[in-house]
């Protein structure tokens, strides 16, 4: 009985890991309306303004926190240490304590 508890479970997590799987982006490396592609430094702005701008695009359908006309790997990894900075980082993981 606990087995199959389990195993359902787990059946259970995979699917919600499975629908939460992002798809292409097939608007990255193309450029914007004003004939720009985001790179690292707008990714990493994104990311350090992303808390507030979640807060905002709640209330305006005009702003996204993510911008879809990007470089690719090298706006993502800026987005993530913007996020990062502003997140914490995993800094108190080392921490020690007394």
């Amino acid at each position: 009985m606990k087995a199959t508890r389990v195993v359902i479970l787990l059946v259970l997590l995979l699917l919600a890991m499975a629908s939460c799987a992002p798809g292409p982006n097939t608007l990255a490396k193309s450029p914007n309306e004003e004939g720009q592609v985001a790179g690292f430094w707008w990714g990493l702005w994104h990311g350090l303004i992303a808390p507030l701008t979640f807060v905002v695009s709640l209330f305006n359908q005009n702003v996204h926190i993510y911008e879809v006309h990007n470089s690719g790997a090298l706006y993502n990894l800026g987005y993530l240490l913007g996020l990062s900075c502003v997140l914490g980082g995993g800094g108190r993981g080392t921490k020690r304590r007394h």
